[in-house]
């Protein structure tokens, strides 16, 4: 049987497509080498989930995308991202800047399969925006992304504080827009011949939205929730996610030196560390920690921050205000040694050139002006990067940016 509406109970009903876009999609492309690209990349899908903008975010893992190409592990048996881990937690980076062009050489030299294997996988997605949080494979991605989607926007967000040209994150690409958290990064970016309309600079590193929830904690009543004294200054040790063994020669130093100090050190996926720490007798009160989601809420207890320079460890000491202490020498990552310059140009910590100088650098930053000087400093920071980035978005895709 057939059914007719008559036309008058359609009068009132107005459908218009601009109220009801189509979903657009973002497909994000990461790694595990190191915990900041995955932060990231887990970040945005967090945050632009909240907004109800009606976008699909779709997280990709590149390593297991391009699993079978691996080029390390065409010339050693192990993947990308587990050498560089363990590089990590041995402290095994002196010379890492030959071992970081040598891998350059051989993802230019895997070039061509590389861009066929992406262009395959970028043939089966209905994406409208592609966006990278990786290093070294972004010459081939944007290569790929044009010869499948010529006119959808690439962008690469910086993860880095800055750039380590050549071919580290910005590409002489035509079609890469490129988010930078610096002013430096925007700099190397024009260096490359990139014009405005292809950078995009925001207010730091993207960071974890816990970040930025109001901090309303009682650093007194924390600490003694911790099992440390309310009322002595707390330091607190971060080495990335999976700790490191530097950590324990500079506690033991501390722990010699009779500072009026207490640590909370956090160890991460290092459980052998952990165990250490929490086997042997202290002087100095110490609260050991492995592996957590909490690094927000603990930095409220803490005063100030030891730890490597990674980009998302210094984003997130400044987020809590904490002034850090940090090293810099020919064990740091390459990509990482800026990030120290910045911290001695921001004046929101001190710089060593060796842990080996750890009590001398604390006791330093424990004087009544210096602490106070860094704290002013850090406070004057406004990093919005997460809020930024999805406006970011929005303009590439064609859509009215939201007032933030």
């Amino acid at each position: 049987m057939a059914w007719s509406v008559p036309c008058r109970c359609l009068q009132n009903i107005h459908i218009s497509v601009e109220q009801y876009p189509p979903m657009r999609k973002i497909q994000v492309l990461f790694h595990d080498a190191g915990g900041g690209h995955r932060n990231a990349a887990v970040a945005l899908q967090t945050v632009i989930s909240e907004q109800d903008r009606g976008w699909e975010v779709e997280l990709v893992q590149f390593q297991e995308l391009t699993d079978h190409l691996d080029v390390l592990r065409k010339l050693t048996g192990i993947r990308i991202q587990e050498q560089y881990n363990t590089l990590l937690r041995n402290g095994w980076t002196l010379g890492a800047t030959q071992l970081l062009r040598v891998l350059q050489a051989t993802i230019r030299l895997f070039h061509g399969p590389l861009v066929k294997l992406l262009a395959g996988h970028f043939r089966k997605s209905d994406a409208h925006l592609l966006v990278s949080v990786i290093p070294h494979f972004n010459q081939q991605i944007a290569e790929a992304w044009k010869l499948v989607h010529p006119g959808k926007p690439f962008v690469t967000l910086i993860t880095d504080i800055a750039d380590f040209p050549p071919h580290f994150w910005i590409e002489a690409a035509e079609n890469q827009y490129v988010i930078c958290g610096s002013e430096k990064a925007v700099e190397q970016a024009r260096a490359t011949g990139k014009d405005a309309a292809h950078i995009f600079e925001t207010s730091g590193m993207i960071l974890r939205p816990d970040f930025y929830l109001p901090d309303r904690s009682d650093p007194s009543a924390l600490r003694q929730e911790l099992g440390l004294q309310t009322d002595l200054m707390t330091g607190m040790l971060l080495f990335g996610g999976f700790g490191s063994k530097l950590m324990l020669e500079i506690v033991e130093q501390l722990d010699n030196a009779q500072l009026p100090l207490q640590l909370i050190v956090i160890c991460g996926r290092n459980a052998k560390l952990a165990e250490v720490f929490r086997g042997r007798k202290w002087n100095l009160p110490l609260h050991v920690v492995g592996f957590t989601k909490e690094v927000h809420r603990l930095m409220s207890a803490a005063d100030f921050l030891i730890g490597k320079p990674g980009p998302g460890s210094v984003a997130e000491a400044m987020m809590r205000k904490l002034p850090v202490i940090l090293e810099c020498n020919a064990w740091t990552l390459p990509q990482e040694r800026y990030n120290t310059e910045w911290v001695k140009e921001k004046r929101v910590g001190i710089v060593l050139r060796n842990f080996r100088e750890i009590v001398g650098g604390v006791r330093q930053l424990l004087e009544p002006a210096t602490l106070g000087e860094f704290r002013l400093n850090v406070g004057a920071l406004q990093n919005r990067a997460i809020f930024e980035v999805p406006e970011i978005f929005a303009r590439l895709l064609g859509e009215t940016p939201r007032q933030n």
